[in-house]
C-alpha cells in the first residue's frame, strides 16, 4: 500500500531530466540521485503538508432556503460554504466554532477533507507572488553601484541560459550585484535560487535578503528538522517562496518559475559531495540546471576556482570583474612573520601579540585564524615518545579540554584521557599542537579584559549559537574572534582590522595536487575579513617557510597571478582543469583486498577496455589517510584529455565492478571531478 496518489508530480520533467543527467555523469544509481532531491519525509513515503478544508455534501447542496432559521449561526456557516470550499482556519477566523461545524456534520450537510499544500488544485497553479503585485517589492532601497557593479549587472541577461563568473575582491560588493539581479527577477514574478557553501553563512545571507525584499525567503540546509525542510521545499515548489537559499542539496529544489541561479563562493569544496555513491558537485549541477531551465547562472567568488577560470579562458563562461572594495575601503596589508627559532607563546609570536594589543587598544576587533578544532592535536609521552592514536584510523587523537576526552575527527571515536602512558606507564604526558580551544585559553590569559569568541563546529552546535555570536561581533565592541575556516567565508565584520594566521604551512607540502589552490583561497578569504570598514586592515601570517615562492607570490601579488601560476603548473602536468579526472575509491577490511581489486581494474582498462595513450592511470595508491574507521582506503586515478573518452572508460569499468565477485566484498565508488584526494 503506497497510499493515495499525489495531485501532481513531485518533480517537474526538467528536474527529472537533470537528475537523470547527474546520475549518468557521476555514474551513480538513479535511485540515489532521486533520493537526494526529495525531503526525508517524502522519501520515506510520507504525505505532502495538508490543511483541513470544509465543503457541502450532496444533501447540503440541496437544502432548501430558510431550512436553518432556528440556528442562525449554522445558517450563516452554510451560506459561507455555499459560496465555495473554505479552510478550517478561515472559518475559525470568521467566528465559527467547532460546535457549529459539528452540528452541520451531524446533519450530514457538510464534510471535511485534507487538501495538500501543493498549490495545484484542479490542474491550475498560479504564481502566488503575482498576488503581491500591489505590495512593494523592496523593504529598503538598493545601494548605489560602482561602475564595475553596473557593468556586471547589465551583463546578466533577463532570460535565457548564460553562465557568468563574477570575480570580485573581498568586500567589492558581489552581494549587492546578487540582490539587484534578484530584484529584476522578482519584478517579473520569477524565483531565485541562491546556493551558499556553509550553514554558518545562511543566517547572515537570510538576514540580508529578508531585509531587502518584501517577499518570502525559504531556507534549506541540514540544520533543519525534517518537517522544516519539507515546508521550505513545498514553499519553493509552489512559488510561495520567491527566494530559496540553501546549501549543496538545495540545487535540486523544485521551483515553480525559476528566473536565476546564484552560486556564492563557487570555489568552495563544500559544494562537492564527498561521501556515498552520488558524489555530485552542486556548482556544476547548478550550471547544468540553468541550461535545463533556460535561465542565467551567476557564479561569484573573490578566489575563483581554476575550473571556472579555465572555462572563462575557453569562452564557455562570461568573465565579470569587480575591482577594489565597495565604498572606497582599502585592501589589507599582508605581512609574513618568520617563526623559525622564535619562542612562541602557545603558538603566538611576539609580533602577533603586540599587533593584537595595538588594535584592541584602538577599539577594534581581531580575528585569529586557526584551522584546527580542539585543544591540542597530539597527546605525547615525554618519556618514550608514544602518541595517542585512533584505534580505527591512521590518525592521532585530538584532545578536547571542555569534554575532557580524546577524539578522532575522522570517525568520531572517543576515549577518556589516560593518566599515564599506554606504552611505558610514564606520567609525563604533553599536549602538543594548537587547536581553537587552546587558542581560546591562551588569549583569555593574554587579554583577560577582552571577550574571546571561539567559532568552530564544536562551539556552534547549540541552536542559534552562530546567530548569537554574529550579533555580539556586529555590535562592534572590541573582541577577539578565534576560529576555523567557518570564519573565512563571506562574513562582513566592519570593525575587524587585524587578522592573524597562526600556521600557514599545512597546504604547502600536501600530496593532494589541489592543496596549494585551497591554501591560496583560504588565506585570501580569511585576509579579506580585515579592513572592511573605515580603517585599513592588517594580515599577519606566521610561517616556517616565509621564503616559499608560493607564499611570496600570494602575499605580494593579486590572487589572479597566483591562480595563473597554478594553472601553468596544471597544464604542464596535464592535470585538471586542463584534463579530466576520475577516481575509483575502494574501502576494504584489508589493504591487500583493496589494492588487488584496483590493480585488476587497471590491467583490465589498459589491456581491454581502453588501451589508449590518451588515458593515464595513477595508482592504485593508498589514500593519505589509509585506514579510517577500521577500513583500508585505496584509489585509482584516471586522467584523460577528452571527457567522452573518460566517461566511456568509467561506464565499462563500473559494469565490470558490478559483476566482479571480488568487488562485492569491498565498498567501491566512482568520483568524477574529485575535489579532495583524501
Amino acid at each position: 500500500d503506497f497510499g493515495p496518489a499525489d495531485n501532481s508530480p513531485l518533480l517537474t520533467s526538467r528536474l527529472l531530466d537533470l537528475l537523470e543527467w547527474a546520475s549518468s555523469y557521476y555514474h551513480a544509481p538513479p535511485g540515489e540521485a532521486l533520493a537526494t532531491a526529495l525531503p526525508t519525509i517524502l522519501r520515506n513515503g510520507g504525505p505532502l503538508p495538508s490543511e483541513k478544508y470544509w465543503r457541502l455534501t450532496t444533501r447540503g447542496m440541496g437544502l432548501p432556503e430558510g431550512a436553518l432559521q432556528r440556528a442562525p449561526k449554522q445558517a450563516a456557516l452554510l451560506a459561507v460554504l455555499q459560496q465555495g470550499e473554505a479552510s478550517h482556519q478561515s472559518l475559525l477566523d470568521q467566528g465559527f466554532g467547532s460546535a457549529h461545524l459539528k452540528a452541520l456534520v451531524d446533519k450530514s450537510l457538510i464534510e471535511n477533507y485534507q487538501r495538500p499544500l501543493d498549490g495545484n488544485q484542479g490542474g491550475t497553479n498560479p504564481n502566488p507572488n503575482q498576488a503581491l503585485a500591489d505590495k512593494a517589492l523592496l523593504k529598503e532601497a538598493a545601494l548605489a553601484l560602482s561602475a564595475d557593479q553596473r557593468q556586471a549587472l547589465a551583463a546578466i541577461p533577463p532570460q535565457g541560459y548564460q553562465c557568468l563568473l563574477l570575480d570580485g575582491e573581498t568586500g567589492s560588493g558581489k552581494t549587492e550585484v546578487y540582490l539587484q539581479a534578484i530584484e529584476k527577477v522578482l519584478a517579473r514574478g520569477k524565483q531565485a535560487l541562491v546556493l551558499v557553501p556553509e550553514i554558518s553563512l545562511t543566517p547572515q545571507t537570510l538576514t540580508r535578503f529578508s531585509s531587502r525584499f518584501n517577499r518570502t525567503v525559504a531556507v534549506l540546509h541540514s540544520g533543519l528538522n525534517d518537517k522544516q525542510r519539507l515546508q521550505a521545499w513545498c514553499a519553493a515548489r509552489t512559488g510561495n517562496a520567491a527566494i530559496v537559499i540553501g546549501t549543496r542539496s538545495a540545487v535540486f529544489t523544485p521551483l515553480l518559475n525559476p528566473g536565476i541561479i546564484i552560486v556564492d563562493e563557487e570555489h568552495d569544496s563544500s559544494f562537492k559531495q564527498q561521501e556515498g555513491g552520488f558524489r555530485y558537485s552542486a556548482r556544476d549541477v547548478a550550471i547544468m540546471r540553468a541550461r535545463h531551465e533556460d535561465v542565467p547562472v551567476l557564479l561569484g567568488s573573490a578566489t575563483p576556482s581554476l575550473e571556472s577560470l579555465y572555462n572563462c579562458e575557453r569562452e564557455r563562461f562570461q568573465y565579470l570583474k569587480l575591482s577594489g572594495r565597495h565604498g572606497g575601503a582599502s585592501q589589507p596589508n599582508w605581512e609574513l612573520v618568520d617563526i623559525r627559532r622564535l619562542q612562541l607563546g602557545a603558538g603566538f609570536s611576539g609580533a602577533a601579540i603586540s599587533a593584537m594589543s595595538e588594535e584592541l587598544n584602538a577599539g577594534h576587533q581581531v580575528l585569529v585564524f586557526l584551522n584546527r578544532r580542539g585543544f591540542a592535536s597530539t597527546l605525547l609521552c615525554h618519556d618514550c615518545g608514544w602518541t595517542a592514536e585512533c584505534k580505527r584510523c591512521d590518525a592521532r587523537l585530538t584532545y578536547h579540554q571542555q569534554s575532557a576526552c580524546l577524539c578522532c575527527h575522522h570517525c568520531d571515536y572517543r576515549q577518556g584521557v589516560p593518566a599515564t602512558c599506554d606504552a611505558c606507564g610514564g606520567g609525563q604526558l604533553l599536549y602538543l599542537g594548537q587547536g581553537t580551544q587552546r587558542g581560546e585559553s591562551t588569549l583569555e590569559a593574554l587579554f583577560p579584559d577582552t571577550p574571546i569568541i571561539r567559532i568552530d563546529r564544536d562551539s556552534t552546535r547549540r541552536k542559534h549559537a552562530m546567530s548569537d555570536y554574529m550579533a555580539e561581533i556586529n555590535s562592534g565592541k572590541p573582541c577577539i574572534l578565534v576560529g576555523t575556516q567557518m570564519l573565512a567565508k563571506g562574513h562582513h565584520f566592519p570593525n575587524i582590522t587585524l587578522v592573524v594566521v597562526l600556521d600557514a604551512d599545512n597546504g604547502l607540502f600536501s600530496p593532494d595536487f589541489r592543496a596549494t589552490e585551497r591554501l591560496g583561497q583560504l588565506l585570501t578569504q580569511v585576509a579579506g575579513r580585515a579592513g572592511r570598514g573605515d580603517h585599513r586592515g592588517r594580515v599577519l601570517i606566521q610561517s616556517h617557510h616565509c621564503d616559499h615562492p608560493l607564499l611570496n607570490l600570494l602575499t605580494q601579488k593579486p590572487y589572479s597571478d597566483f591562480a595563473q601560476h597554478l594553472m601553468t603548473e596544471r597544464q604542464l602536468n596535464a592535470m585538471p582543469p586542463t584534463a579530466n579526472m576520475a577516481l575509483i575509491r575502494v574501502e576494504a577490511a584489508s589493504a591487500r583486498d583493496a589494492e588487488q581489486l584496483l590493480s585488476a581494474a587497471r590491467r583490465l582498462c589498459q589491456q581491454k577496455i581502453a588501451p589508449s595513450p590518451a588515458l593515464r592511470y595513477i595508482g592504485p595508491f593508498p589514500a593519505p589517510l589509509e585506514r579510517r574507521n577500521q577500513r583500508y582506503r585505496y584509489q585509482l586515478a584516471m586522467v584523460a584529455r577528452d571527457r567522452s573518452t573518460l566517461h566511456h572508460l568509467l561506464n565499462q569499468t563500473s559494469h565490470w565492478l558490478e559483476a566482479d565477485k571480488q568487488a562485492r566484498k569491498v565498498r567501491w565508488s566512482i568520483d568524477v571531478d574529485p575535489q579532495d584526494m583524501s
